[in-house]
């Protein structure tokens, strides 16, 4: 295999598993998944996580540092299967792109914070290959908000369906807006899955809603979703980013009353994802006819029928339809990212985060040291 082979690791907001990608990248820096794999979390893992962010602030690093461990651990085990169900023994690999698990992230603070756990030492050290990891911090550095950084990926690999909309579904939204002329704009928008998979997890006891058949029992009601929609974040110009430390069970029980039918609330949840979503893509300086989703929440049919009628100037389609797997872009960005790092390329993020200079993203695990 002579293209550079990379890992690519990334834990979202769901915390339901995190997703590894074995990718291959050319001189044209286009990526090619080889193999990939969703590992579940360990339920003492997802304990010790949960626990991190219900503090409702950023960790200490003594509060951090066992799950950071076990975390790292795990990244190890993950790592060593999917190459195993790769089966290539004569693999030789470039770099792992880690993102970790984001267990606080707030980029309005001064100075802004993310903070990822995933000891990227531990894992270096264990597999003998460069480790690229915290990839937030440069661009907060640089004043940005430290996310989405999947647009820069999307760039890449929608260029030629441009002008449209890539729509990534994970426990938060973001989109990635596309121009003719093949200038990019990315934010996240608000919750996508988040919300919908606790609420399903308290009344359903499943960890999500299998192709929102839950949601689709309910009726939307207009009164909640209005309250929602008065959040201030979705009246926040971009550039923005959010998460857990917002969109939590906390913001979601001061809207409710507790008289609302549990399928009544899942109903409009899911229609506020609909209508944040819909909003971005209205908004934009030119209106995408074309929007392609990725992410977990791809496979929520209901979620695409309603984003559609919704919608109904927009082709809204899988990123499967453009030969792009929806269930490993984001593993193979942190890939593509580590690609970049190594070579020393910066990213140019402003349009996308406000940082005020292009950032080299990432820094870098060797054994023996951080470089």
């Amino acid at each position: 295999m002579t293209n550079p082979v990379y890992i690519g690791l990334i834990s979202g907001t769901s915390r339901d598993g995190l997703d590894a990608a074995l990718v291959s990248i050319d001189d044209e820096q286009w990526p090619r998944v080889i193999e990939a794999y969703c590992a579940p979390y360990p339920p003492a893992l997802r304990t010790a996580i949960d626990e991190l962010i219900a503090l409702g602030r950023c960790p200490t690093g003594v509060e951090a540092q066992r799950a950071d461990q076990e975390f790292g651990h795990f990244l190890t085990d993950v790592c060593r299967n999917l190459l195993n169900r790769a089966n290539l023994p004569d693999i030789k690999l470039a770099a792992i792109g880690s993102h970790g698990q984001t267990v606080w992230h707030d980029p309005n603070a001064q100075p802004g914070i993310s903070l990822q756990i995933g000891n990227a030492e531990l894992l270096t050290g264990a597999l003998e290959v460069p480790v690229v990891f915290n990839f937030r911090a440069a661009d907060l550095q640089a004043g940005g908000v430290g996310a989405p950084l999947a647009p820069l990926l999307h760039r890449a690999l929608f260029a030629n369906h441009a002008p449209c909309a890539v729509v990534n579904l994970g426990g938060i939204a973001n989109v990635t807006l596309l121009d003719k002329h093949g200038n990019v704009r990315g934010f996240d928008t608000g919750p996508a899955n988040c919300l919908m998979d606790m609420w399903t997890q308290r009344h359903r006891h499943a960890s999500y809603d299998a192709n929102g058949d839950f949601a689709r029992t309910g009726a939307l009601s207009r009164p909640l979703l209005k309250k929602f929609l008065a959040e201030p974040y979705f009246a926040q110009d971009a550039p923005k980013s959010t998460g857990l430390e917002l969109f939590n069970e906390h913001w979601l029980e001061q809207h409710l009353t507790g008289d609302e039918p549990p399928r009544d609330v899942q109903r409009t949840l899911l229609e506020l994802t609909v209508e944040t979503i819909a909003q971005a893509l209205e908004q934009a300086p030119e209106q995408p006819r074309h929007a392609w989703l990725c992410g977990g929440g791809v496979h929520n049919g209901f979620f695409a029928e309603c984003l559609q009628e919704r919608l109904s100037n927009v082709s809204i389609q899988s990123s499967a339809e453009a030969g792009i797997d929806p269930d490993w872009v984001e593993a193979t960005l942190f890939a593509w990212l580590a690609h970049r790092r190594l070579l020393e390329q910066a990213s140019e993020t402003g349009p996308i985060t406000g940082a005020s200079r292009p950032v080299l993203l990432g820094d870098i695990a060797t054994i023996g040291g951080e470089a």
